[in-house]
């Protein structure tokens, strides 16, 4: 299932991304062993959007963006798009730390 909200990600598999943030909050997995366990770029690259929940407001400034869509994209927008995303799709943002 392609990515509904196109103004945002790019053309990322939500599903994948939600998959990764389950792994990674849920389960517990670090971020370094989901990166080592991923078979393809893509998938690497949607474990660093996951990643990117993991970083405070204050440091996510200092971060630029390195990826297809850095033009056009700001990080700390793209990073809150996928909050509000996980939020809704597990409905329950304690699970990943926030709220």
């Amino acid at each position: 299932m392609p990515l509904d909200r196109p103004d945002c990600l790019g053309d990322y598999d939500f599903e994948r991304i939600a998959y990764y943030a389950k792994k990674r909050f849920i389960d517990g997995i670090s971020t370094v062993t989901l990166i080592a366990q991923a078979k393809t770029a893509r998938a690497k690259e949607e474990i660093a959007l996951v990643s990117m929940l993991d970083i405070k407001d204050e440091d996510i400034h200092n971060i630029q963006l390195s990826c297809r869509y850095t033009d056009k994209c700001k990080i700390i927008d793209c990073r809150d798009r996928l909050r509000k995303m996980i939020k809704e799709r597990f409905s329950d943002p304690v699970i990943i730390g926030f709220d």
